[in-house]
């Protein structure tokens, strides 16, 4: 849509995402951040209301289900090098879950506890 109000958070200032027709935004979650061990950063953001009418805004995550899944996720072995070594230890989306679910909530990152 055009009506605007995305935010990002830049060096400490909400900063306005100006829309561009026909574009679509992808907020990169801390998940994705994880298993691309830093390529793409999770972003902090918000939506503020605005005059100009309603927004359209659709919310998506991938696998964030509380049920059991023994499944392991980690950085990507394709991305690893000498050069650039795994930041991350591999986790469960339970655990990355439980971690969330304890945090306070505040739209900040937690990922540094899964850091090695």
């Amino acid at each position: 849509d055009q009506i605007g109000g995305l935010q990002v958070l830049h060096k400490d200032c909400w900063v306005d995402v100006t829309p561009i027709r026909g574009a679509l935004v992808i907020n990169i979650g801390d998940f994705m951040q994880l298993i691309t061990n830093d390529q793409f950063s999770s972003v902090e953001h918000r939506v503020r209301a605005n005059i100009d009418g309603p927004r359209i805004s659709v919310a998506c995550f991938f696998s964030s289900s509380l049920s059991p899944n023994p499944t392991v996720y980690g950085p990507i072995k394709e991305l690893l090098s000498d050069e650039n070594p795994s930041k991350y230890r591999d986790i469960t989306i339970p655990e990355y879950t439980a971690g969330y679910l304890a945090s306070s909530f505040d739209g900040k990152s937690h990922l540094s506890k899964f850091r090695v």
